[in-house]
């Protein structure tokens, strides 16, 4: 039977680390006690389903229900020559789960090395990072309907992906649990990314001609960890915005002022800007307002100095996304998922 613990401290489960503590917690374990709280009603009342705790800010003290996933293991599906297609628990560690199939010679997934958080939030976010999106890797996710208790299955397609997006954030959101990941990894012939972000740069001063997935991963977690800080080290939860698009006209306009403005292509013939260049533009970068404050090296980043609130992070955040508007006519949204504390 499910345990249910009352007034439980978060900070030890997120990686900001800001004070603030959940009227009931519960960790599940199993498809079978995502059922049990079902069928006892819990997800009639208000909830949070918590995985990493790297992409949540809560504003203040959860007046509901903080379930703790921890849903573990994985099982090979299908396996060719080719390709292997491998079922992983929703709560296993992502980085954990990439640093395995560099590993075993697993392709797909070397460029999302380091990124933080679970299984779970890989699909709901569609993680992306230099040059790639889990969504490429993806077959289906499974996963309980909280209001019948049944299992579903979402092919890739009805996943709905797109820039940081998916069903699971809009349509399907508070209403269904993600309990597995089903993804299709190369065995061999990888297709290698190595254009995007300073890879590429990397490798040429190592001399590295002929890169390897674990070659292409080192250079990942190099970057990231050169621009991140380090959650155990400091309260951050990673990119706290969003890149935003704009249009090819906006664009145009603005490199007319700013030559130097960098940017790729998006969906949907917009154009995507760096929100850390637009945020530096703004003279962010690396400064401090009270106990929080802007990182020195990813002015994406926003950190908890020590003892910072979930509000005054969040009200940082809003003076920048206000600089940005009034700077550039660019709405930057926030990634990080930002929760209320009023029912």
């Amino acid at each position: 039977m499910i345990s249910i613990e009352h007034h439980v401290a978060l900070a030890p489960y997120t990686t900001f680390g800001v004070s603030a503590f959940a009227d009931s917690f519960c960790r599940v374990t199993s498809v079978d006690e995502i059922r049990e709280l079902v069928a006892q009603g819990w997800f009639t009342k208000r909830f949070l389903i918590l995985g990493g705790g790297s992409n949540v800010l809560f504003l203040g003290d959860f007046h509901g229900l903080v379930v703790r996933n921890e849903l573990l293991g994985q099982r090979v599906v299908h396996e060719t020559e080719e390709n292997i297609v491998i079922e992983v628990g929703s709560g296993v560690n992502w980085h954990s789960f990439v640093m395995q199939c560099i590993d075993h010679d697993r392709g797909g997934v070397e460029n999302l090395s380091l990124i933080p958080g679970t299984m779970g939030a890989a699909p709901m976010q569609n993680i992306g990072a230099y040059g790639v999106e889990v969504k490429e890797v993806i077959e289906e996710v499974k996963g309980i309907d909280l209001s019948t208790g049944r299992e579903v299955t979402f092919t890739n397609e009805e996943c709905q992906f797109s820039y940081r997006e998916s069903v699971f954030k809009h349509t399907w959101k508070e209403k269904f649990f993600i309990s597995s990941v089903t993804l299709r990894l190369t065995k061999k012939n990888h297709v290698l990314r190595t254009h995007y972000g300073a890879i590429q740069n990397i490798l040429d001063q190592q001399k590295i001609t002929s890169p390897t997935l674990r070659n292409i991963s080192d250079a990942v977690i190099h970057i990231r960890s050169s621009k991140l800080p380090d959650p155990k080290q400091i309260g951050n939860a990673g990119s706290f915005f969003k890149n935003p698009s704009i249009t090819v006209a906006q664009f145009e306009q603005l490199r007319v002022r700013y030559p130097e403005i960098p940017s790729y292509p998006s969906e949907n013939q917009l154009i995507k800007v760096p929100a850390g260049w637009l945020i530096e533009q703004c003279g962010w970068k690396g400064k401090r307002v009270g106990r929080a404050g802007v990182h020195h090296q990813q002015a994406l980043v926003l950190v908890n100095h020590g003892q910072a609130t979930g509000a005054e992070l969040f009200s940082l955040a809003k003076e920048i996304q206000r600089d940005v508007r009034e700077k550039f006519s660019i709405d930057i949204a926030a990634e990080v998922n930002i929760i209320e504390s009023a029912s």
